[in-house]
Formats: structure tokens, sequence, C-alpha cells
């Protein structure tokens, strides 16, 4: 059926007229009515007689309800687009809460692809797919904007993140980070400082507390902070830097011991997100940034301990 050809057939509503609109013998593709074409012995739009079986009534009715919903959901559809977003790993909780909410509101659909700042970089650089990139610091996206892989001025600010030293034990990570200087635990984890930035401000951490040669023979490195976090999770280290977002849960450490990390022990983790190149047509990523700035989505991210 070619609805867009049907319109001008029967009229802004979808059929010819008011007056000329009945509920049989022809489908009318717009209003989902059935119009008579003889025009005899039919209900008029908007009255049905009374000596029409009430049975009858009650069908036809329906079948305007079934056709109005049928072009509302097709409208809905046309208009639906995929938006496919690169999002850093210490986001991945808060922003499938935000994705599964835009997409209710939205009716677009959202891909989302987790894993680290620096492979990210690779990827879109390499070409690959993504229309948006949700970095876990603000360089990336600064550098992907000058190299002409994302477009100018759609960067900001999503959240900023903090930094927790956390055991899935308890007792073992004391309120001030102690636990550091004492050194009697086997391993810690920490995300590769060249590709994640929860990484780097980890080393950074350890560096202004003085601790850096002391605890290096000691570092078990993670590829993300996804994988830095779930290995202190798993047990296969005793303790390590995570992002805070990974371990609370209405504002507190969920489970286990934890030392966030004071705040000037390390550069800002401000997180950007930007628009890619691929994504500057795609209504979708334009609509998915916009929604990270409302107060709906500003709430989730409040509530995994980042400061939108």
């Amino acid at each position: 059926m070619n609805v867009s050809s049907s319109r001008s057939d029967f009229g802004s509503i979808g059929c010819k007229s008011a007056a000329a609109v009945h509920f049989s013998p022809a489908f009318c593709p717009i209003a989902g009515l059935w119009a008579c074409k003889s025009g005899k012995n039919c209900p008029r739009w908007g009255s049905f007689s009374l000596s029409m079986p009430k049975a009858r009534q009650a069908a036809r009715i329906q079948h305007f309800l079934l056709g109005l919903m049928l072009s509302v959901t097709l409208v809905v559809v046309a208009r639906a687009e995929e938006v496919r977003v690169a999002v850093a790993a210490n986001f991945t909780a808060p922003m499938r809460l935000i994705a599964a909410d835009f997409e209710k509101k939205s009716g677009h659909q959202v891909v989302l692809t987790f894993g680290s700042t620096g492979k990210f970089y690779a990827q879109i650089t390499n070409g690959a797919p993504f229309h948006v990139f949700l970095s876990a610091d603000e360089k990336t996206p600064v550098k992907l904007e000058k190299e002409g892989a994302a477009v100018a001025g759609s960067r900001f600010t999503y959240a900023t993140g903090r930094l927790v030293l956390w055991s899935a034990k308890g007792g073992v990570v004391d309120d001030k980070g102690d636990v550091l200087k004492k050194g009697n635990f086997k391993n810690i984890a920490i995300a590769a400082p060249k590709l994640a930035p929860y990484g780097a401000a980890a080393v950074e951490t350890m560096n202004k507390l003085g601790l850096a040669a002391s605890l290096e023979p000691k570092l078990v490195q993670g590829e993300t902070i996804g994988q830095a976090f779930s290995f202190v999770q798993t047990g296969n280290a005793e303790l390590g830097f995570v992002a805070l977002s990974q371990v609370v849960e209405t504002g507190k450490i969920k489970s286990g011991s934890g030392w966030i990390v004071p705040e000037n022990l390390h550069s800002p983790i401000r997180q950007d997100a930007v628009l890619l190149a691929r994504g500057k047509d795609n209504k979708a990523a334009i609509a998915l940034l916009a929604y990270l700035k409302t107060d709906s989505a500003k709430t989730v991210i409040r509530s995994f301990g980042y400061a939108p």
C-alpha cells in the first residue's frame, strides 16, 4: 500500500470528506475506515445508524480504532532511526538505563558497545560505524574533532567520574587508603593507563602518594576499567582502583570495602560526549545527545556517583 499516494484522494483526514466517509466496502488506508462507494445505506462519519445492530456498530468502531492505531504506528516506525554508540566501560550501568528510557520516549533504537576509550579512538579513526562517542576523558573527543572524525561544536561533558580503591571483601580497604602504604596484599588491579583514563588517574594517585615504585610489582592491568573491576570482583586481585560508578548504589558503596580517592590526588575525570562524523545526519544520534542533557538522564548519572 502506498500511503502517500492515497492522501490526495482522501483529503487531510485520510478520506474525501466528513460527509462522504462511510464504513463499507472500500478501505480508507489513512484513517483506517471502510468507505461506501455507492453512498447508500452507509452510516456517515461521526454518526452510527440507530437501526444498525450493536454488534455491527461495535465491530466497525473496532475497525476504525485499529486502523487509526496502525496509521500512528506506521508514522512512528517511519521516523525511528538506529544510533550506534561507543561507550566508555565505566559508564556501562548508567548508560543501559538511559538508553532504555530514551528508546521508550523517542521510538529510536540504541545499539551500545562498551570498551576502553583508547581502543574506541583507534576504531573510530579507522572507520568504525559509530554515530556517538561517550568517552571516559575530554582529550580524546577533542582529538577526534581536530581530525575531522567528530562534528565540531557538538562536544560536551556528560559526567565527571570519581576513582575509588575497592576490595570485594569487607574490612580490607580502610576509609583513608592506608592499606596502600601497608602493602599487605599480593595484587592491586588498575586499568591500562595508556588506554583508560581511570587507569591514568590511578597512576597519578600512586605518584602523588609517593607509592608508585613500591606498588608497581603488584600491579595487575586490565585493558579497560571493566576488566580491572572484574579482577577485583572475582578475587583475582585483592583490591584495585576502579570507577565509583561500578561499586556504588544510591550514593553508597554497595558491597566490600572502599576508599573514594580525594579529587586533589589526580586530574579531574571529565567525560565528554561527541557526535561523530557518521552521525551528523542521524536524527537518533542528535536526539540521544540532547537527552543526555535532560534532568531525567542527569538523575541517573548522579545515582551512580558521577557529577553530571
